[in-house]
């Protein structure tokens, strides 16, 4: 496919005439790869780490507001909600306005939002703007990709999503560490505070060095209908799968969201054929590549969210550690992926990318069977191990995913490749959740009464054992206040073997779904529109 021509829209002071993309310009500040790569990572590290820092201070913000625990499972969920709803739609207001302009704009809402939360004085206040924080950060994900697609030339792009990619992965898992640190030391309100002067940073260095590129093609209008049937039909699924684990899979309202997300989806399909610019052009997944990139990329997902999810319960409750020595446990992940993903970028652009993603899938795969044999005993060595195992198979499936997916859309669609790119991850990671928990769940209650009933324990009645069910899926023992130390231990036990036994099969699940995700990273092939408005500046 030949080279299209991009735009600099950046304004009559740095504006250079447009040429075709494969011409280098001058080198400089303003538009340089590599001070454009640093600017969009300290967006993008804001939102990746909100994703897991505010689990830690859950608790703290709980007691000091009274909140109830529903209440504060919204503080998660409305974030992850507003953000897996509005990611293609923002994807689409970079290709159209300008990634430099939403992500500029992504990056003062994202800030202004993190200040107010700190600032809150009730629950109400705080989960309205984590709501907002997730249309923000909807903002910065594509555009970050909008502009390393067109910005990087095509042999350089892959190194760049990689370190992009060890931004992200590292911020996510250390996420943990540093808002226990905070909560620790300082207060709730600092994990939130923290994004300002980040932001402020971010802010700075965007209105220096980010240069506007847009297709001469990208869209004129806006698919309004088409937006509106996307948003519901996402809406509908991801709410299904926030609200399964407490209605339960079997429930009619389970069932009656996810069948209007499929009629949406439905819908909006059809609405994509007949407008004139459509929202998503289903002509995009005619691309093998591309849509095995998006299936991979939810496959991979669920796997690593889903799998990870228990691994906190297990080592906090299990294991006894406090949030801080959990998250340090965590570190060979962290390490390995932050290692592991300049240097799948590096492969990824020799090999091409279905190699090294069928052999990240078989890491991961191999890593969740083995985090399906820890113990109540296991020791720190084995565990990471496992942990390393992981973080090394996931690297080049977040980079080369990603690189697959953007790479193999055109110039004018890169802000919603993106969008769909980090679309597939959260749903993916929704539904790891909320599967591999459903998973988890069903053995637990299929075991604990067994397992009670053998360790000589006395007889629970179905509302004790229906909460005694509750607590042991999180790895807690259902102690009550008062019970001899030697019956307690026995419930420790019987508690901490269930909630093993359960982790185990849900690991198991996740195994499974990633060596399907091997099968369909070999559909996956080097973007064939990679150079498509790329090399637009000098390295």
């Amino acid at each position: 496919m030949t080279s299209q021509t991009t735009i600099d829209t950046t304004g009559p002071g740095d504006r250079a005439a447009a040429a075709p993309s494969d011409v280098p310009q001058a080198s400089g500040l303003r538009g340089h790869p590599w001070f454009t790569l640093i600017t969009v990572a300290v967006g993008v590290m804001m939102v990746a780490l909100d994703g897991t820092i505010v689990a830690i201070a859950n608790p703290a913000i709980q007691k000091d507001l009274k909140a109830s625990f529903a209440d504060v499972q919204w503080i998660t969920n409305g974030y992850f909600l507003a953000l897996a709803v509005s990611l293609i739609t923002a994807g689409k207001l970079g290709d159209r306005f300008g990634h430099r302009q939403t992500f500029l704009i992504g990056v003062v809402g994202f800030a202004a939002a993190s200040g107010a939360i700190g600032l809150s004085g009730s629950i109400a206040s705080v989960v309205t703007f984590r709501v907002f924080q997730g249309l923000f950060g909807a903002l910065l994900m594509p555009a970050a990709l909008g502009l390393l697609r067109a910005t990087f030339p095509a042999e350089k792009l892959n190194m760049a999503i990689g370190i992009w990619g060890m931004v992200i992965g590292a911020s996510t898992a250390g996420g943990p560490i540093l808002g226990g640190v905070l909560v620790e030391h300082v207060n709730w309100q600092s994990v939130f505070f923290i994004n300002v002067p980040v932001g402020a940073i971010a802010l700075l260095l965007g209105l220096l060095i980010l240069r506007d590129h847009r297709a001469e093609n990208a869209p004129r209008s806006f698919d309004l209908l088409g937006i509106a049937l996307l948003s519901g039909a996402m809406f509908c699924l991801v709410w299904a799968l926030i609200k399964a684990p407490s209605w339960g899979w079997g429930d009619g309202k389970t069932w009656t969201f996810i069948a209007v997300s499929v009629v949406g989806f439905a819908l909006f399909s059809f609405w994509e054929t007949k407008v004139k610019e459509p929202l998503i052009p289903l002509g995009l997944f005619r691309s093998v590549p591309l849509s095995a990139g998006v299936v991979l990329m939810v496959l991979m997902a669920i796997a690593f969210m889903g799998g990870l999810f228990f691994v906190t319960f297990y080592l906090q409750n299990v294991h006894g550690m406090k949030p801080i020595e959990a998250g340090e446990h965590l570190l060979p992940l962290t390490g390995m992926m932050i290692v592991g993903s300049p240097l799948a970028g590096a492969l990824i652009t020799k090999l091409g990318p279905r190699i090294p993603l069928a052999g990240g899938m078989a890491a991961t795969a191999i890593a969740m069977y083995g985090m399906s044999t820890l113990e109540a005993d296991t020791g720190s060595a084995v565990m990471s191990l496992w942990f390393a195992l992981l973080g090394l198979g996931l690297a080049p499936v977040m980079v080369g995913a990603t690189e697959v997916i953007v790479g193999n859309a055109p110039m004018e669609l890169s802000g919603v490749a993106g969008g769909l790119q980090q679309a597939a991850m959260q749903i993916g990671g929704s539904l790891g959740t909320a599967v591999l928990g459903a998973v988890m769940a069903s053995k637990v209650d299929s075991d604990l009464a067994g397992n009670w009933k053998d360790a000589g324990l006395p007889p629970l009645n179905p509302t004790q054992l229906g909460q005694a069910s509750e607590a042991v899926q999180v790895g807690v023992a259902p102690v009550a206040k008062g019970t001899p130390e030697a019956i307690a231990a026995k419930i420790a036990d019987v508690a901490h073997d269930t909630f093993i036994s359960g982790m185990s099969l849900a690991s198991l699940v996740a195994c499974g779904v990633a060596v399907v995700a091997v099968f369909v990273a070999l559909l996956t092939k080097r973007g064939e529109n990679a150079e498509a408005g790329a090399g637009a500046a000098h390295i």
